[in-house]
């Protein structure tokens, strides 16, 4: 017998839109911030993501485009607004649905979450400035939005995800976890508002509601909508477990396709590596897949399919978080981020057999620099298949972030000098 009947991971996925996903693997968003210098998908990326469709994922998870040019992640991200062409978008829809994979756009809002460097100007819900002991100076101080800020981001998130059907991408998933803008909402921690958008869980969930409304208004019925959520943000006081269900139970009355979970912020980096390392009497499945406990809480109050991302490496992970246990259903798809970053073409070594990938993971006692230095390893990867290059996994983690922290700041200058330019125009 072949993988193929064997196990449920390289089964078709049918969404509630009636989109269909042609197996159970997706790749994970990561940050790429391989942008052209128009902060357009340039032959880099659509290199990259022609090699992912065909490393055999079902679906592909575009890393994070951004809805408003004057709030980044980070230099030489991808941004998508009415001021950009869709010509190369078109292309990267293309290489990204290459051998039947489905290709979405992640769109996003860092709000707080901005480093000073690209824009000493940020807004948040609330004027609650990011908090890491020692690295508060790097991000920008936000400002409060005010009703317009709102409207204007509802309108931002619909915008973008009209403009990505009409580039020939299948979906879109709105980012609402990691500690970004809606995510930000969403938290207690980070949302002190009295208005309509604050306070109450459903007031903080408000804004992810209506920009999953706005988006379906301007979308095709069989266009894909899909939100990423965190599981907990892992801060005392913040977003918890309990919130993240009632959310989802909010996200069932939406006509949404596919929830991803996922978990933690820049404040607590949790998708970065287990909030908690697991013991050494845990089993190395649960060591792996850190999110996939809570996910089947979830799968229980879910109308949609479930799509758990979490340190997923090896093919038994996956077909364990798709299996019932103890009485609970499975996720329904596995999200698989890294590891693709340093073995593309994972899914077809599963379809053939059991697989291994090491995934270099930075363990400094300062969490917030394993993070940083974790995404420049993973960049590292990432810039090397887009220049048609192998995974170089035994890169020396320092030279790789001290490499990448003197690229973002050459490439911070040049966004601010783009920025002033199409600001003038």
């Amino acid at each position: 017998m072949t993988a193929t009947t064997q196990t449920p991971l390289f089964q078709p996925l049918q969404l509630p839109g009636g989109q269909i996903v042609k197996n159970r693997i997706a790749k994970a968003a990561m940050e790429e911030n391989m942008a052209d210098t128009r902060h357009l998908p340039g032959p880099a990326l659509r290199r990259l993501y022609r090699e992912w469709a065909q490393g055999g994922a079902g679906l592909l998870l575009t890393g994070n485009v951004m809805v408003a040019p004057d709030a980044v992640t980070g230099p030489a991200g991808v941004i998508l607004d009415a001021g950009q062409p869709l010509g190369p978008f078109r292309e990267w829809a293309q290489a990204g649905r290459a051998d039947g994979a489905r290709l979405w756009m992640q769109i996003n809002h860092p709000g707080r979450q901005v480093y000073a460097a690209t824009n000493p100007q940020a807004i948040a819900p609330s004027a609650v400035p990011v908090a890491i002991e020692g690295y508060a100076h790097l991000f920008a101080q936000p400002r409060a939005m005010s009703d317009s800020d709102i409207a204007e981001v509802i309108r931002r998130f619909a915008d973008t995800a009209a403009l990505a059907e009409q580039a020939g991408f299948d979906g879109v998933q709105v980012h609402a976890a990691h500690g970004y803008l809606l995510s930000q909402f969403l938290s207690p921690l980070t949302n002190r508002r009295e208005d309509r958008w604050g306070g109450t869980l459903e007031s903080r969930a408000r804004l992810l509601v209506e920009i999953v409304r706005a988006i379906r208004a301007r979308v095709a019925p069989g266009f894909g909508v899909g939100v990423k959520l965190n599981s907990s943000d892992f801060q005392k006081g913040g977003f918890a477990a309990e919130d993240a269900v009632a959310v989802v139970r909010m996200l069932n009355e939406l006509p949404v396709d596919l929830v991803e979970l996922s978990g933690g912020s820049y404040e607590s980096p949790a998708m970065h590596g287990r909030p908690q390392q697991a013991s050494t009497r845990q089993s190395s499945l649960a060591r792996e897949a850190y999110f996939v406990d809570f996910a089947r809480d979830v799968v229980a109050e879910a109308r949609m399919p479930v799509m758990v991302t979490g340190g997923i490496r090896r093919r038994a992970t996956a077909e364990a978080a798709l299996a019932p246990e103890d009485g609970r259903a499975g996720v329904a798809m596995v999200g698989i981020a890294q590891a693709l970053a340093y073995a593309p073409d994972l899914p077809n070594r599963w379809h053939k057999a059991e697989a291994t990938v090491t995934v270099p993971m930075v363990r400094w006692k300062n969490r917030a620099i394993s993070g940083l230095a974790t995404m420049a390893m993973t960049k590292l990867q990432l810039r090397r298949l887009g220049a048609g290059k192998a995974p170089k996994p035994g890169a020396w983690a320092p030279l790789v972030l001290v490499r990448d922290r003197i690229r973002t700041a050459l490439r911070s200058r040049r966004y601010r000098a783009w920025l002033r330019r199409r600001a003038g125009a």
